[in-house]
């Protein structure tokens, strides 16, 4: 199993909680990645959204690329995923800059590539907004064109969403991956995706690399894992997927004290005594086509990461991430609050 951390690029991933002590600035995060190689984490993602959808649109957020980029001259050995849409990125441009923050890196960018789903966002930043199988049909285009530009010079393209003629790309990613348990003989940066209706998932399983998925108990994960499994061997020219899953993550002595937790940062989750962070339960539910219901309460934490039940003893935490590998995940996303405190006692608890 590798462990990742979600980077508080909205400054926290709670929404009833509006002071979780990790402020959205570079020298948090700068900090608390340095900190994070030390305590033996693999990777971090870092979240693109230009407005803050977990504390409210007039919050800080921190960029997702340049703030990759500044953290990939001052990190030693971490995998840096960055979160990307194709909506807000053109494939060619983003192929370059990709390349050259890989370069900065020695090797260690990678990619989770996200088809959009807030209209809110696009239209105060004058993007476009597609439906959602339209979405989808442009992630496909761009994949395609960002492939294309990596692997070769010259790449044309003439789709229903991009045209590119003759592109030049120089230089080209590292040709060798320098992070943990790199995919063997992978030339670029590995391509992340999740999405839960069917055009994702079989997009993922045609051109993507690895499959990351929302909490949910084990069982539950094992079923998704094998579903796409079967999606992928119809791809015998790929390498076999691998799988991802996000938590929220309490550890504590007692099983009582991690409840008490998860009741205090759950309580009363009422839009109308926090409306910022739930402005936009409806536009999220309404975007994405997600495979089962989202009570308020789940949504007072990001991602469904209550539901993965990463929460209680460090040996029951241990138990579940256990669940997990033999469902076949070997990377576990992790959320907490507040990181620098959670994320150490992860460390020194469960990780070691």
């Amino acid at each position: 199993m590798r462990y990742g951390f979600w980077l508080p690029v909205f400054g926290g991933w709670l929404r009833n909680i509006d002071d979780e002590h990790m402020p959205a600035s570079f020298d948090y995060v700068r900090d608390l990645c340095t900190r994070a190689e030390d305590l033996g984490y693999d990777l971090t993602l870092i979240a693109e959204l230009n407005l803050n959808d977990i504390k409210g649109v007039e919050a800080d957020s921190l960029d997702a690329v340049t703030t990759t980029a500044a953290l990939a001259a001052v990190t030693r050995k971490l995998e840096l995923m960055v979160a990307v849409r194709p909506t807000f990125h053109n494939p060619a441009l983003l192929a370059k800059q990709a390349a050259n923050i890989d370069r900065i890196s020695g090797g260690r960018l990678t990619l989770n590539v996200v088809s959009s789903w807030w209209r809110d966002e696009a239209t105060k930043y004058g993007i476009p907004f597609d439906e959602h199988d339209d979405r989808y049909a442009r992630t496909s285009e761009w994949l395609d064109v960002l492939s294309n530009c990596w692997a070769q010079q010259g790449t044309t393209f003439h789709g229903r969403f991009y045209d590119v003629d003759d592109n030049i790309l120089s230089p080209k990613p590292m040709p060798h991956r320098t992070y943990s348990r790199a995919p063997q003989g992978l030339t670029r940066p590995t391509l992340y995706a999740g999405g839960e209706s069917e055009t994702a998932k079989n997009l993922i399983a045609a051109k993507c690399d690895a499959y990351l998925m929302h909490g949910d108990d084990p069982s539950t994960i094992a079923a998704k894992v094998a579903d796409m499994k079967q999606r992928r061997a119809q791809h015998p020219n790929l390498q076999p997927l691998i799988f991802g899953v996000t938590g929220y993550c309490i550890v504590r002595d007692s099983e009582a004290e991690a409840n008490r937790e998860v009741e205090r940062i759950t309580a009363q989750p009422d839009p109308t005594q926090s409306p910022a962070g739930f402005a936009n339960f409806q536009q999220w539910i309404t975007g994405s086509q997600l495979e089962k219901k989202l009570s308020l309460r789940d949504y007072s934490v990001s991602n469904r990461g209550l539901h993965s039940g990463l929460i209680g003893t460090p040996e029951q935490v241990k138990q579940r991430l256990a669940d997990f590998e033999g469902a076949g995940c070997s990377l576990v996303l992790l959320q907490s609050s507040p990181q620098h405190d959670e994320m150490a006692r992860f460390s020194a608890q469960v990780m070691r």
